[in-house]
C-alpha cells in the first residue's frame, strides 16, 4: 500500500511563466521519512473534481538545506499540475509519498559533472547542481539548459546567482528554441550542440558523470554523442519526461485472459484480468492499492517482480536487461502474456 502523509503547503513561489516551486512543511516526526538524494522525486496526491490523482514530481532543494521542494510546470490538459499552479494555496494541506527514484547524484570531490536539461527537467538537475556545489569545493558542474524563451526558464534568477557565486565551479549555458538571446544558443538541445560543449569548449575537461533530463529525443540524441565522445554508458545518467511504446512488445500483447495472483503488504490477492489490459489497472479495478505515480512508464513507483508467469512491457525506460531478467516489471506498462502469473510487490 502506498505510504501517503498529509503535510501543510509552506510556500508557494512563481518560478517562471507557467511553473511555481512548492515548498512543504515536513513536521519533525516525518524528517527521517522525507530524507533524499538529490535527483529523487516525490509522489503528490490529492482529490480533484472527486476524483483521487496522483503525480510524480523531482525534488529541486537539496539534502543539505533540510527542506523539501518540487517544481512543477502548468502543461496543456494536465489535471494535476493546472491545480497546483492555479488553486493551491499556503496553508492548505496535500497529500505526499516519501522519496524515490534511480536518478541520483552523490557529489564526490575533485569530480567533473555535466548537466543537459530541457524544461521542466531542470528541477532534479538543480538539486544535483546545488548539491555539487554546497557540499565539497573540488567538484565542478557544467549546465547546458534548453527553453523556449528566458520568461519559460525555471529557476532563471537562481542558476545566474549561482553562477555567479561559483564562477569557478559553476559553468551556465543557455539555449533557446523560439528566442534570440545576446551570449546565449539557437536551437535545441542534440547531438550537435553536445559536440560543441564537450569536444570542443570543455575538451580541456574530463568529465566524470552525465546527467540528463528531457524529451525522449533529447536524451537519445546528447546520450550517443556523450558515448562518441569516450563517457562511458554506465556514466551516463537520464530520467525522461515521457516513454515511447515499443511496437514488437505491442505485437506480443494477444487476446486472452490471465489468472493473477497479487502479493501486497504481506497479503495474498487472486483475480482474472485480460491480457490486452495493463497490471496496475487491473489491481486497481480490484480494489488493490497496488504503488504508482506517473503511470507513464518513467518513474518506478508501480515496480513489482514477476515470480510465476510472464509478462511483457510496452514501455520502458528504467530497468535494466538484467533486472527484467531478474522478473522486475511496471505494472503500469506490463501486460501478462501466460494463463496464470505471480505479482509480487513487495520483493522489489
Amino acid at each position: 500500500m502506498a505510504d501517503f502523509h498529509k503535510v501543510h503547503i509552506q510556500e508557494i513561489k512563481q518560478e517562471a511563466a507557467d511553473a511555481v516551486s512548492v515548498l512543504f512543511h515536513i513536521p519533525e516526526s516525518l524528517k527521517a521519512t522525507f530524507n533524499f538524494i538529490s535527483g529523487q522525486y516525490i509522489t503528490l496526491q490529492q482529490e480533484i473534481n472527486n476524483e483521487v490523482t496522483r503525480r510524480a514530481y523531482s525534488i529541486c532543494s537539496t539534502p543539505e538545506s533540510g527542506e523539501l521542494r518540487v517544481a512543477i510546470k502548468k502543461v496543456e490538459k494536465g489535471v494535476f499540475s493546472s491545480y497546483v499552479v492555479s488553486n493551491l494555496k499556503v496553508g492548505d494541506t496535500i497529500e505526499i509519498a516519501p522519496p524515490e527514484g534511480r536518478f541520483l547524484l552523490k557529489p564526490e570531490a575533485h569530480k567533473n559533472y555535466i548537466g543537459f536539461a530541457a524544461g521542466s527537467g531542470i528541477t532534479p538537475i538543480l538539486s544535483m547542481l546545488k548539491s555539487t556545489l554546497h557540499t565539497d569545493t573540488t567538484a565542478t558542474f557544467t549546465l547546458v539548459y534548453g527553453n523556449k524563451s528566458i520568461s519559460d526558464t525555471i529557476f532563471f534568477e537562481e542558476l545566474n546567482n549561482l553562477k555567479e557565486t561559483h564562477a569557478d565551479r559553476f559553468k551556465l549555458h543557455y539555449i533557446y528554441s523560439r528566442a534570440a538571446v545576446i551570449n546565449s544558443l539557437r536551437g535545441r538541445i542534440d547531438g550537435n550542440v553536445t559536440n560543441y560543449f564537450v569536444k570542443n569548449m570543455y575538451k580541456e575537461t574530463s568529465f566524470d558523470a552525465a546527467f540528463l533530463c528531457g524529451p525522449e529525443e533529447m536524451i537519445n540524441n546528447v546520450s550517443k554523442a556523450l558515448a562518441n565522445n569516450k563517457i562511458p554508458k554506465e556514466n551516463i545518467h537520464f530520467e525522461l519526461f515521457t516513454a515511447t511504446v515499443d511496437e514488437d512488445k505491442v505485437a506480443q500483447v494477444q487476446e486472452g485472459s490471465t489468472e493473477v495472483t497479487v502479493l501486497l503488504d504481506d497479503e495474498t490477492h487472486t483475480f482474472t484480468m485480460q491480457q490486452t489490459d495493463d497490471i496496475l489497472a487491473a489491481n486497481l479495478r480490484n480494489n488493490i492499492d497496488a504503488p504508482y505515480s506517473c503511470q507513464g512508464g518513467v518513474c518506478s513507483s508501480c515496480l513489482a517482480k514477476v515470480t510465476e508467469g510472464k509478462a511483457v512491457m510496452l514501455k520502458n525506460s528504467i530497468l535494466t536487461d538484467g533486472e527484467i531478467e531478474e522478473g522486475l516489471i511496471l505494472t503500469c506498462q506490463a501486460h501478462p502474456t501466460t494463463p496464470k502469473i505471480t505479482i509480487d510487490f513487495d520483493d522489489v
